[in-house]
């Protein structure tokens, strides 16, 4: 390469960082004001039904009103993350304007009156409408579309947790198994890093985490004579419970879906069950503390994220009571997301296994945290840069095996039916599915006929 070309291709380099730069700007700024103003309202929301417990009572009016909204005025908007990535993946009718302001409203409602879910999908969602938006009004070309669509994925994940890197890690992972959309690189950083920076910049905080400081835990660079493998062990067999945890939370949301849909032919009354259970199942428990995000105590003593960082701050089925509520709240028409859930679920079950597992309390559950989430999503990677962004660069190598490692056992599911499957995981059956939706109608398919075949021989 001579000097002529090498100058041209650098001068191209800047040209088109600086026309991203004037593109993303406003895109993260949009998206991080909106998100702002969704976790005020959020924030809000649940505070009020803390004084108002009994607004729990009326969730099941309030799934008929969220479903009625989808219905009229929804449109595609209600497939939520699912149609942000197939639009990434193959274009079609784009991301609607409409999605954004609906999502935020309908989990808002979800949140005040009780229902188990977070705040992740709505974010996203908000990211992709604002990003296709803005998309739109700058006639963007299709491939750019595309580039700007992640970009607003990044925005909104880092703008709602405060974890940019994480968040321009995650737009560019949770697409396809496997590979990582590298042409979206530096607009996902620019559009999370502003989009944080905007939430910031609006008076919102965070919920911040820490892991308590042990002697027996060496640093990144310990020797090996120094470094403790019964602990590491310990991890390993955690981080595959983890993984557990993940491919049960994404079979129960998308298995109770399938339930409703088929055994209920009035589509709006699925939401009323829906708010019947969690109700009952509040009554039955006695105490609230797994409706909603689960980050907030409603009451001293209440089981939250923050508490399953302490030693005996969860019961030890803390992590199975909120997944059956998430689930349900989610697979019955409520909305919001599931990450804030999965890290309660994380949490709570890496509470329950240091004590069974005699480890570090706030290390296993920060590691459950982290890892859960990993294994729900697919997203390896995101979620190792997540644990460093929200408990230090330390305990870097533990991230990364827990999150690996429940990354493996979660297997070929997930949250999100439409992200696909790039490179399979370890000697799959799914090697030819294009989607986690296909992977999981053919996993249904092959029990199906295990189970056929078992009643043939008995």
């Amino acid at each position: 390469m001579n000097d002529k070309t090498s100058t041209s291709e650098h001068f191209s380099i800047v040209k088109n960082l600086l026309r991203w730069t004037l593109i993303i700007i406003p895109v993260a700024i949009a998206i991080g004001s909106m998100v702002a103003l969704f976790l005020w309202l959020l924030s809000a929301a649940i505070h009020f039904r803390f004084k108002n417990p009994w607004l729990l009572y009326l969730l099941p009016l309030a799934g008929v009103a969220i479903h009625f909204i989808y219905k009229l005025a929804g449109g595609s908007a209600e497939k939520g993350n699912n149609l942000i990535i197939d639009e990434i993946h193959q274009p079609g009718g784009g991301v609607p304007k409409r999605m954004a302001p609906i999502v935020l409203l309908t989990t808002i409602v979800t949140h005040l009156f009780g229902g188990s879910a977070g705040r992740e999908g709505t974010a996203v969602q908000i990211g992709g409408s604002i990003a296709q938006a803005f998309g739109n009004w700058f006639k963007l070309n299709p491939a750019d579309t595309r580039i700007v669509l992640i970009a607003g994925i990044a925005a909104g994940f880092g703008a709602v947790f405060g974890t940019p890197i994480t968040g321009a890690i995650f737009a560019m992972e949770v697409l396809t198994i496997g590979r990582i959309q590298y042409n979206a690189l530096l607009p996902c950083l620019m559009a999370s890093i502003i989009g944080d920076v905007t939430v910031a910049a609006w008076g919102i905080h965070h919920t911040a985490y820490h892991i308590d400081v042990f002697a027996t835990v060496p640093r990144w660079y310990a020797t090996y004579t120094s470094f403790d493998f019964l602990l590491l062990a310990k991890i390993i067999i955690a981080s595959a419970a983890f993984g557990l945890a993940s491919y049960l939370f994404a079979y129960m949301v998308h298995g109770i879906k399938l339930f409703f849909v088929k055994h209920i032919p009035k589509p709006w009354l699925i939401p009323v069950f829906g708010g019947l259970i969690i109700i009952g199942l509040t009554t039955l428990l006695g105490k609230p503390d797994y409706l909603s995000l689960g980050i907030d105590p409603e009451h001293a003593g209440a089981i939250t994220i923050p508490s399953a960082f302490n030693t005996g701050g969860a019961d030890t089925w803390s992590w199975l009571w909120k997944t059956i509520y998430t689930t349900v709240t989610l697979a019955t028409g409520f909305k919001g997301g599931e990450v804030t859930p999965l890290f309660y679920i994380g949490a709570t079950l890496g509470n329950t296994l240091s004590t069974l597992m005699d480890a570090p309390v706030s290390l296993f559950a920060a590691l459950g945290f982290i890892a859960v989430f990993a294994g729900a999503t697919n997203t390896p990677l995101a979620c190792t840069f997540m644990g460093i962004e929200l408990f230090g660069g330390q305990y870097a190598l533990f991230f990364a095996v827990a999150c690996f490692t429940a990354y493996f056992f979660s297997g070929h599911s997930g949250i999100y039916n439409a992200q696909r499957i790039g490179v399979p995981k370890i000697g799959s059956r799914f090697s030819d599915a294009a989607t986690l939706g296909e992977a999981g109608s053919r996993r249904q398919g092959y029990v199906r006929k295990k189970l056929e075949k078992y009643r043939i021989k008995k």
